[in-house]
Formats: structure tokens, C-alpha cells, sequence
């Protein structure tokens, strides 16, 4: 969405809860399904084949270039297709509002018409070039998808008022307080749904996107998601990303949510508010809540989290690198926010222009490789394909956290130095077999004991 977290987190706290024991390195038995989720039997969401190994980068069209333009961002998506994206997610591609605008341009999630595009990013065929170029180079796109609210002079205040959630005085209202620049849409009106449902399935029929990014997802009913995604399936197989937490999503209407809890955590210990045995405490509850067949999206950052949060060296400090790893590889699919491998230093105002100002590409590399090992990896696949999460504890869990991905295929063995100096430590358990550093090139055989620079990180893969 486009405000300040404390609204959207005090919908989310009650679903944060649940908890299961990590597997240690030394337990080879499978990574447990979550308890209370639905069973695969009853599952209908089938990922598109392209997915298994994919991962996703959010585009802001308006900062990613001096024009702000559909045709602008297109040529990056060499550079981009070389670094490895495969999915590229487009913010809002909608006219904005004008009545209570926040800002000179106001907010990408306050829409107007749903079936238009916004002139200061082009026009519609500027659009159906970007989407045809990108398949060109084997790359998806997902459009953000809005369903929950329009803008106050949205086209159906004026066709159709009775789509509209009315307060008790029988007026338009935001959803929530200080999304002030939006109204609440009714979804007990089956005109407003099938209106909706006929939106989204225009952009797949018309434009050939390849699925939805569905901005809070969860205050949307789910079998209005239910039916869309089964009215999308039968146009063309299509990849849905909620912005949630909810298993409940999973079953019928997406492929992939937000691992929220995840993200706040990591940012707590950055910020030294927490250690690292709360890397455990969260994975649990992610092991407990979800089925393995679930993809989740985990990030160091997105559109939110950069501008109403802080940027990557604020939020993580020396350690954003070793956030970046952990992230890429612990679980799910990454993310990669628009600026993150020019090391994006600043807060992208939200509702004006603020160009991301391309020099050297300092994490260009950095990203390419953690991309490549998803790709190329089974361990680090998405979903029921990817490998089993397991703890590898040492003598000095306060600075290392370290852990592997296992699968019959494949091993990544992932070493994370969170302190500011030298560091050395013991594996409490024997690592055995040769290892490919997949950053320097190398091979290496590690003992029994190992040091590790400070800030610093190992990503190895197992040599059969």
C-alpha cells in the first residue's frame, strides 16, 4: 500500500502466531508441513512450470528513470534479464486520483480506472511494447492490482455509486484513517465483483500480462480471489503474489505471499532490538503456518519498506550484504526492489519525483550471483522443489548464523558473520564433503573449526 506500516501491521498482528521446532543439521528427515494448513488434496493453485525457479524484481516506473515512462524502463531490461530476473512486477500502472491527492502526484494505489493506463507513464501500446519486449527476454510481468479501494474521483463514483462502502452517514469513506486519499469498495456487491473480476481479466486477455501482484490481499474477501484466479486460468496460466500472510490465500487463489513476519525481524536485529536466535523463532513460525507447496517472497525491502521505513544502509547498517544473502537463500523467492543493486542510499519520496540516479551499479554483480544460484540450484527452488531448511549451529551463535538447503539433488551451505570483527567458531556437528564458493570461484573443505571476516558471508554449493 502507499502509507506509514502501523495500520497494515495491526491487521496483521493477530496472524502471526504459531510455532514448531527447526531441524538441526544432523536430522536428514524432511521438513515438516505446517500442522493447521490446508492438505495438497484439497489445493486447486497449480505455479506456472516457469516459476519453480524464479525470482521477482519491483519495478517503480515513475523513479526508475529521468522520463518515468513505460518505453524508458524497457531498456533496462537487457541489463536486467542478465542480472536474472525472471518475474518483473510492475507498481500501479493505473491514472491516479486527483480529488485528495497526497502529494504533486499522488499515490500509484489511488486509482481512477481500472482499464486505463496513466498518461505520465505512456499510452497503452507503450505498454503492451514494454510487456512484449520483456517476453522477449524471458521475462514475466505482473501488474499491481488494487481491488480493495479506488480514488474519491474514481470513473465508478460516477457509473456506479453502489459499488461503494458508505459510512453512517451515508457517505464514501477511506478504509482505513489516514488512507485518506482512497474509498472503501463493498464486495457484498456481486456487480462490483464481477466489475473487478472482468478489470483483471482485460490486462491478461488484452495486454498478455502474466498475473497480478494483489496489493492487501487480505482485506479483500478470499473467494473473490478464488473465483479470479480461476476466471484468469482458463485465459492463460497466471502467477498471483498476495500482499499477506494468510495460508488461507494459498489454497485456491495465489502461488505466493509476503513473508511480513520475516522481514520485521530481520530489521529488529539489525537494529540490535533482537539476536539471531530470532531468525529460529520466525522460521518456526513460518514452517508451522505453511505448506512447503507455498511460495513466499522474502526481502530486505520493497516500495513501503524503503520509503516509509528507512533505506538499505539505514535499516542495516555494515550488514546489508549478509540481510541480502540470508534473504536470497533461507526460504522462498527474493526480491529485489528497484535501485537495491545500484545501492540505493536514500528514501524514494512516494508521491513526487525522485529519480533513482543510475552510476555504477555497485550490487549489480552481487544480485547476479545470488540469482544465478536460485536459478540453477534445485535446493534453492521455490516450493515443494526447492531443498529442506536446516540449522547448522556453532560455539558462537551470537555473531554466526549459519544453515543449509538440502535436497536429493543439490546442497547450499550458507556462513553469515553478523559482528563487526573476526570471528571464529566450531560447528557443533561434523561438515563433511567439498564446497564451491559460488562468489570467489573457489573450492573449499571446511573443518571442524573456521573464521570468518566480520560483516562477511559464505555461500557455498556441495561438489558431489
Amino acid at each position: 500500500m502507499m502509507t506509514n506500516k502501523i495500520s497494515r501491521y495491526l491487521f496483521l498482528a493477530f496472524l502471526l502466531v504459531g510455532s514448531i521446532s527447526l531441524q538441526s543439521c544432523n536430522n536428514t528427515g524432511d521438513r515438516q508441513p505446517a500442522a493447521d494448513s490446508q492438505t495438497t488434496s484439497e489445493r486447486f493453485v497449480e505455479h506456472p512450470e516457469w516459476a519453480v525457479n524464479a525470482t521477482i524484481y519491483e519495478v517503480n516506473i515513475r523513479q526508475y528513470t529521468p522520463e518515468g515512462t513505460f518505453s524508458a524502463f524497457a531498456e533496462h531490461l537487457p541489463r536486467l534479464k542478465e542480472m536474472g530476473v525472471k518475474i518483473l512486477w510492475l507498481m500501479p500502472i493505473h491514472p491516479i486520483g486527483e480529488e485528495n491527492r497526497k502529494g504533486t502526484l499522488g499515490s500509484y494505489y489511488s486509482i481512477k480506472d481500472f482499464k486505463e493506463v496513466n498518461p505520465e507513464f505512456g499510452t497503452k501500446e507503450d505498454f503492451r511494447n514494454l510487456v512484449e519486449t520483456a517476453h522477449s527476454h524471458d521475462m514475466k510481468v505482473i501488474i499491481d492490482w488494487v481491488a480493495n479501494h479506488t480514488a474519491w474521483d474514481a470513473e465508478w463514483t460516477k457509473t456506479n455509486p453502489e459499488y461503494y462502502s458508505l459510512d453512517e452517514d451515508g457517505n464514501f469513506h477511506p478504509p482505513v484513517e489516514d488512507w485518506d486519499d482512497v474509498i472503501q469498495l463493498d464486495y457484498e456487491n456481486e456487480q462490483l465483483r464481477a466489475a473487478m473480476h472482468d478489470a483483471m481479466e482485460y490486462w491478461v486477455s488484452d495486454f498478455n500480462i502474466d498475473g497480478y501482484r494483489c496489493d492487501v490481499a487480505y482485506m479483500v474477501p478470499t473467494d473473490f480471489w478464488n473465483r479470479a484466479r480461476e476466471n484468469l486460468d482458463a485465459i492463460k496460466p497466471v502467477f498471483m503474489l498476495a500482499e499477506a500472510e494468510v495460508p488461507e490465500l494459498h489454497v485456491r487463489a495465489f502461488d505466493m505471499s509476503y513473508a511480513w513476519d520475516y522481514a520485521q525481524t530481520i530489521r529488529d536485529i539489525a537494529a540490535g532490538e533482537k539476536g539471531l536466535e530470532a531468525i529460529d523463532e520466525v522460521m518456526e513460525k513460518e514452517f508451522e503456518r505453511f505448506e512447503k507447496e507455498d511460495y513466499r517472497m522474502f526481502f530486505t525491502t520493497n516500495h513501503d519498506e524503503n520509503s516509509w521505513n528507512g533505506s538499505d544502509p539505514e535499516l542495516y547498517g555494515d550488514n546489508f550484504e549478509n540481510f541480502a544473502v540470508l534473504s536470497a537463500t533461507i526460504w522462498g523467492m527474493p526480491l529485489i526492489y528497484s535501485g537495491q543493486e545500484e545501492g540505493l542510499d536514500k528514501r524514494l519520496e512516494f508521491f513526487e519525483k525522485d529519480q533513482i540516479n543510475w552510476e555504477d551499479y555497485k550490487y549489480e554483480e552481487f544480485y547476479n550471483i545470488l540469482l544465478e544460484v536460485n536459478r540453477n540450484n534445485t535446493a534453492l527452488w521455490n516450493g515443494a522443489e526447492g531443498g529442506d531448511f536446516l540449522k547448522v549451529s556453532t560455539d558462537n551463535d551470537d555473531s554466526i548464523y549459519a544453515f543449509k538447503r538440502v535436497n536429493p539433488q543439490d546442497e547450499v551451505f550458507v556462513i553469515l558473520n553478523f559482528s563487526d570483527s573476526v570471528e571464529e567458531f566450531t560447528f557443533r556437528d561434523e561438515i563433511d564433503g567439498n564446497w564451491l564458493d559460488l562468489f570467489d570461484g573457489t573450492e573449499k573443505t571446511i573443518g571442524s573449526t573456521m573464521e570468518l571476516e566480520g560483516n562477511t558471508y559464505l555461500v557455498l554449493e556441495k561438489q558431489f
